[in-house]
C-alpha cells in the first residue's frame, strides 16, 4: 500500500473510529505512543480500583475468608471462561493459570499421553524461544522416549509422521507477525493423526480466534500482552471437550485435586479443565487480569481487526513515504491478512534506531539481530499515533540522532 496521507487524513479516521471510545479506560503517559502493547499492554483504569478493592478489603479485611466470602476460590475457572469468549472456545474449555511456559510443559506432556503409541514433538524452528525451551526440557526429562524435531516453517508439514503426537506452533510469529492459517494447519496436522497445540500469545486480544470453529485440541495464551493484564499476568490454556475425559497433566499439585481441602495424601486430579491447575493462585494477579479480559469482552472483535489490519497498512506506507530512503527492509507479511497486529521491519541499526525513538517518547521493542518491532493495539491507540510515531522516526534518521553511543549500549530487557 503506497499511497500520500495527510495528518488531516488520519483525524477523519479517528473521528469515525467506532472503537475510539475505548481509549479514554486505559491509562497513557501524556507524550508518549506506545506501540509495544504486543509485549506488554498498558493499564487499564478499572484495575487501579480493583485492585485497591483487593488489596483493602478483600485482603485487608477480610483475610483468609475472601476465599469463600470474595469467591477467590472460583477465579481462575471464572476468568477463564471469560477468556473462552475471546478464543473461540467454551467456558469449561478454559482455565486462567500459572504462566504460558508452564502451562505449554502441561498440554505437551498431556499430549503425549493422548498419543501413547507416538513419540515425537513437531516444532517451527524460529518459534517463540520459551516454546522451544520447554519442548527440548521436556524431551531431556522423558529421555530418548521423546524426539522434539524443529523444522524449518515451510517444512512443518513435511516433518509429520507415523510417530508425530503433537505440533505445537504459535499463531502469529513474535518476529515478524507472520500468521499461520489456523483452520486449515489444524486440519492438515490432525489428518495425519497428531494433536494440534497453538500458543495464542501474540494474536488473542487483536486477532479473532475460533479455536472450536478450526476444530484446535490444545493452546496457551499469555495475559499481559493484548489482555492487559499487567507484568507478568497469568496464562491460561485450553483443552477441547473432546479430550477432556482423557486429559492427563503432570503437574499435580493441589489445586488441581479433585478435593483439595479434603488433604488427602494421594492425588486425585479434578473432573474437567480444573485439572489443570497447580498450585495456590495469585489473586491480586488474576484481579487485575479479569479487568484487561473484561475490557477485551466490550469490543467487537471485527472492528479489532479491520483497524489492526488499517493500522498496519497506512504504518507501512507512511514509513515508505517519509522514511523511504533510510534502509528500512518490510520483514512482515505484505498481505494484511497474513499477519497479525504488528508491523516490524528490517534494519542494520535497529538496535539504535529504536532506543532513540524510545527516548523521544515512541515506545516499540528490538528483535535480534535486526528488527524494529511496532504493535498495533486497536483499542487505546488513534491513527493519528501512526503519524507522530513516523514524524519521530524520520527526524532520528535524518538528523543521525540515533548515531549516539548511549543508543548502541544494550539494555537487559530489549
Amino acid at each position: 500500500m503506497t499511497a500520500q496521507f495527510t495528518r488531516a487524513d488520519l483525524d477523519r479516521r479517528d473521528a469515525a473510529d467506532p472503537l475510539r471510545v475505548f481509549r479514554d479506560a486505559f491509562q497513557l503517559p501524556e507524550n508518549v505512543i506506545y506501540l509495544d502493547g504486543n509485549s506488554l499492554g498498558p493499564l487499564p483504569k478499572a484495575a487501579q480500583t480493583r485492585l485497591q478493592d483487593v488489596v483493602e478489603t478483600e485482603w485487608g479485611a477480610d483475610l483468609i475468608t475472601s476465599w469463600n466470602k470474595h469467591g477467590w476460590i472460583d477465579m481462575p475457572q471464572r476468568i477463564g471462561a471469560k477468556i473462552a469468549g475471546l478464543i473461540g472456545a467454551a467456558p469449561h474449555e478454559v482455565i486462567a493459570a500459572d504462566s504460558t511456559s508452564i502451562n505449554l510443559f502441561k498440554l505437551l506432556a498431556a499430549a503425549l499421553r493422548l498419543r501413547p503409541d507416538r513419540r515425537v514433538i513437531v516444532t517451527e524452528e524460529t518459534n517463540f524461544p520459551t516454546d522451544l525451551y520447554i519442548a527440548q526440557g521436556l524431551a531431556r526429562h522423558l529421555g530418548g522416549d521423546v524426539e522434539l524435531r524443529m523444522v524449518a516453517r515451510d517444512k512443518i508439514l513435511d516433518a509429520l509422521d507415523v510417530d508425530t503426537a503433537v505440533v505445537s506452533l504459535t499463531h502469529v510469529d513474535y518476529r515478524t507477525g507472520a500468521m499461520h492459517d489456523m483452520a486449515d494447519m489444524t486440519a492438515q496436522v490432525q489428518a495425519e493423526g497428531a494433536l494440534m497445540l497453538w500458543d495464542l500469545s501474540h494474536s488473542a486480544g487483536a486477532v479473532p480466534v475460533d479455536l472450536n470453529d478450526c476444530g484446535a485440541d490444545l493452546a496457551v495464551g499469555c495475559g499481559y500482552k493484548y489482555l492487559n493484564g499487567g507484568p507478568g499476568a497469568p496464562a491460561y490454556l485450553f483443552v477441547a471437550d473432546k479430550h477432556l475425559a482423557a486429559f492427563e497433566q503432570p503437574l499435580s499439585g493441589w489445586m488441581g485435586h479433585a478435593a483439595p481441602f479434603a488433604f488427602d495424601p494421594d492425588y486425585r486430579p479434578a473432573d474437567g479443565i480444573a485439572q489443570a491447575l497447580c498450585g495456590t493462585p495469585s489473586i491480586l494477579a488474576l484481579a487485575a487480569l479479569e479487568c484487561g479480559v473484561d475490557l477485551a469482552l466490550k469490543a467487537d472483535p471485527a472492528l479489532i481487526r479491520r483497524k489492526s489490519m488499517h493500522m498496519g497498512e497506512l504504518f507501512v506506507a507512511l514509513v515508505e513515504e517519509r522514511c523511504g530512503e533510510h534502509g528500512f527492509a518490510l520483514a512482515s507479511p505484505e498481505v494484511p491478512e497474513h499477519r497479525g497486529s504488528q508491523i516490524c521491519f528490517r534494519h542494520p541499526e535497529g538496535y539504535a534506531i529504536m532506543q532513540a525513538l524510545i527516548a523521544r517518547g515512541v515506545i516499540g521493542d528490538f528483535r535480534a539481530p535486526d528488527i524494529l518491532r511496532f504493535g498495533f493495539a486497536p483499542l487505546y491507540l488513534c491513527y493519528t499515533d501512526l503519524w507522530g510515531a513516523v514524524d519521530v522516526l524520520r527526524d532520528v534518521m535524518e538528523s543521525g540522532a540515533w548515531d549516539d553511543p548511549a543508543y548502541r549500549t544494550k539494555a537487559t530487557v530489549t
